[in-house]
């Protein structure tokens, strides 16, 4: 396996779609509105194994101070093997000029993004309106 990263915006609609679905994330089911999406993001990089699409990360900033997380998926085959750590590694990297960068995760998932250095508030908590279900 030689993974190889790319920083990208263009991606098709099945490359995205099969990505979104592999974790079983309800907005692989738009994959017309991912493309326009990840055109849209501010940084976005992908992890890849040959010409399949097996990792994807995806930001937004505010140009100076503050980065959001949005995206971070991983296709199952390919979890534990460092991949999503150096998607993370890639954005930290990015955004290491940056005052802050913010993630909101399920909790359950929270102890990967702390084994990448990121810090759990007890002070503070996300709020959400969504119109899809998770």
């Amino acid at each position: 396996m030689n993974i190889i990263y790319k920083n990208t915006h263009n991606f098709s609609k099945k490359e995205l779609e099969e990505l979104f679905l592999s974790v079983e994330w309800s907005s692989g089911q738009f994959p017309e509105k991912l493309v326009t999406a990840m055109k849209n993001y501010d940084s976005v990089y992908s992890a890849w194994d040959g010409d399949e699409l097996v990792g994807l990360i995806s930001a937004m900033d505010d140009g100076i101070m503050n980065v959001y997380i949005n995206y971070l998926l991983v296709k199952p085959k390919y979890q534990l093997k460092g991949i999503g750590k150096n998607l993370v590694e890639k954005v930290k990297q990015h955004y290491r000029d940056y005052d802050r960068i913010t993630v909101v995760t399920l909790y359950e998932k929270s102890r990967f993004y702390e084994y990448c250095g990121f810090e759990k508030r007890e002070d503070k908590v996300p709020l959400f309106i969504t119109t899809l279900e998770d």
